[in-house]
């Protein structure tokens, strides 16, 4: 169930999640279509999909950010609809060798605890609000897509180890996980894509797994922007463990 190895890239699972309400989600929407149709051949019958490691390596439709000056604007811009964009983040990380140390064959898997985490900080807002709201993932793979559902599903129906399936029955609108592909063009999968690295890294480097020149120059700079919409405590408007969580410490 655990992959043997100390390697950072291993060792830590990262879920993100992102929510909007749907007037917000609307306008999200079409800022990033705007960005796309400002620095790249942009078709609605051909849309360009937002993919952290295309973006990065500047490959397809990204090969134009080989030009730096078009990559600085290009950086600029979605810094901009990053900040205007009005939504609630949360990271959650797995620390997947100290959980095989710590209970070892009786430990939880890794995506089963990351999606219980992020559910109830989900689930718990939209009780808050008294509303009701839709979850999606974006499909990986059959492995990756089956232990995400299998997990969501779980947690709907029979709860986490500390809250009560009603807890999320009374918040979210289907038992099933909706799954979607990359080429769907949903603003919110990508959005969580771009930001799923850059947040897995703020949160280790908060807990000392790395030193702070590892966020890169991109997430340095991204880092002021994403504080300012993690989740929050809604009395003591604390971060740690509500809009970030590293399990176990």
């Amino acid at each position: 169930m655990f992959r043997k190895t100390e390697e950072i890239v291993h060792r830590f699972l990262c879920l993100l999640g992102c929510w909007f309400k749907n007037p917000d989600y609307l306008e999200f929407h079409k800022l990033l279509e705007q960005l796309k149709s400002t620095h790249f051949s942009h078709h609605p019958d051909e849309p360009v999909i937002l993919h952290r490691e295309d973006v990065i390596n500047r490959r397809r439709w990204f090969k134009v950010l080989q030009d730096d000056r078009r990559r600085e604007e290009f950086d600029n811009h979605l810094l901009d609809v990053v900040d205007k964009a009005i939504f609630t983040l949360v990271g959650v990380v797995i620390d997947k060798k100290t959980l095989r140390e710590k209970y070892g064959q009786e430990a939880a898997h890794p995506y089963h605890l990351a999606m219980g985490f992020m559910l109830q900080r989900y689930a718990g807002y939209l009780n808050h609000i008294n509303r009701v709201g839709d979850t999606m993932a974006e499909s990986r793979g059959r492995i990756e897509d089956h232990l995400l559902a299998e997990s969501y599903s779980a947690i709907y129906q029979r709860g986490t180890w500390k809250t009560g399936a009603s807890f999320f029955q009374g918040a979210l609108s289907s038992w099933e996980l909706k799954l979607k592909q990359k080429s769907a063009n949903i603003a919110g999968l990508q959005l969580a894509d771009m930001l799923g690295h850059p947040v897995k890294q703020y949160i280790l480097w908060r807990y000392g797994f790395i030193p702070e020149n590892e966020l890169g120059k991109f997430g340095r700079r991204l880092l002021p922007i994403i504080e300012a919409k993690f989740n929050r405590h809604l009395y003591e408007g604390r971060i740690e463990g509500y809009g970030y969580v590293l399990y176990p410490k």
